[in-house]
């Protein structure tokens, strides 16, 4: 059986934002690399994966793949071939213009994301792909997707609320992976002089304990995890801030005696490339970073179109693309499905793993 059939729930992949480039890339997935988007299904808006679907095809002088309704998430596993599964999460949507900020799409790309996040954790699908929001749209929609600066933060909060409890019992952190590069983040969408002040022992620990209990079981083994420094060469003993000293290196002694392999507070202008899977000599499995850019820069670098988004902390498996909505080129039938099909196989990577 192949990677592709080998789980026994679907995977559910939200829309994402319609005016954007989402459902575009999720069409293109499917009409591309059929065999991996194989037992999966779209969450989202019937007519505007249609409208995708043709866009697609005109795009590549072909037949449009038709749009299939299911009506639960198992009759993904059954469908005929080259076809694209989607469940209508609520009422259609008049179709919107490409490329604008809208309420309405933004509203319907968070509710899309909470019925999938509501199915993984009932149990219903084996993971959650999430195509991209736009911030400004979800804003826009007012009550209560204003409060959420992105998919993460919807997570955590449903998770949070499922579980009963409060949000900061339900710790999270991104991590952004590709072939060659895992980093994770203390911190994610905040200003810099504020992420600087989230540097604290016991985020830069909770950040080390939750990278540890998610790639165990991925890797087989505990991870090899290098911590990068808050400052130019790491602080240089001092001389350049002491952060390394007084925070960071006093919670990386805090994970060694919990059991985790970790090592640092190592200069952030090198570590990475101490962490390239692509390196003969690669020390490290996971870096983790100190704020938001510290860790996206590199992996970014080492290509968009391969670059995974995963939540780490949630009682689910979820991923997405490494970028944004796109609205330069939405509707345009040019954006690349390559990180949407990477996200796909990196769920059920992880998936799997959490099985074995």
């Amino acid at each position: 059986m192949t990677q592709s059939t080998s789980l026994a729930k679907p995977l559910a992949i939200t829309m994402g934002d319609a005016a954007g480039i989402g459902p575009e890339i999720i069409a293109k997935a499917y009409a591309s690399q059929a065999a991996s988007m194989q037992g999966s299904f779209v969450a989202g808006d019937v007519p505007a994966m249609r409208r995708a679907s043709a866009l697609v095809a005109e795009g590549a002088h072909g037949l449009a793949w038709p749009v299939l309704q299911i009506s639960g998430p198992q009759e993904a596993l059954h469908v005929p071939p080259r076809c694209i599964p989607v469940l209508q999460v609520g009422a259609p949507m008049l179709l919107l213009p490409y490329g604008q900020v809208s309420a309405v799409a933004g509203e319907f790309a968070g509710r899309c994301v909470q019925w999938a996040a509501q199915q993984a954790l009932d149990g219903a699908i084996a993971a959650v792909v999430t195509a991209p929001l736009n911030k400004q749209s979800l804003t826009s929609a007012g009550p209560p997707w204003d409060s959420f600066p992105g998919h993460t933060e919807i997570l955590q909060a449903l998770a949070a609320r499922h579980a009963g409890l409060p949000l900061e019992r339900l710790p999270v952190r991104m991590m952004l992976a590709n072939e060659e590069l895992r980093t994770v983040l203390v911190s994610i969408h905040m200003s810099l002089r504020n992420a600087i002040e989230a540097v604290t022992e016991a985020a830069v620990l909770e950040t080390i304990r939750i990278t540890d209990a998610a790639l165990r079981p991925v890797l087989g083994r505990a991870p090899r995890i290098a911590v990068a420094g808050l400052n130019p060469h790491a602080g240089e003993g001092g001389l350049f801030g002491d952060e390394e000293q007084s925070i960071i290196g006093p919670a990386i002694a805090a994970a060694r005696q919990a059991g985790c392999d970790t090592s640092g507070p190592w200069p952030p202008d090198t570590v990475f490339m101490q962490a390239r899977a692509a390196c003969t000599d690669a020390r490290f499995d996971v870096v983790i970073a100190m704020y938001h850019d510290q860790g996206l820069i590199p992996v970014k670098y080492l290509g968009v179109e391969q670059g995974v988004n995963l939540t780490l902390g949630l009682p689910f498996v979820r991923t997405s693309p490494d970028h944004g909505t796109a609205f330069d080129i939405a509707g345009q039938g040019v954006a690349d499905a390559s990180s949407l099909l990477a996200a796909a196989r990196m769920a059920r990577q992880w998936v799997v793993a959490a099985q074995a």
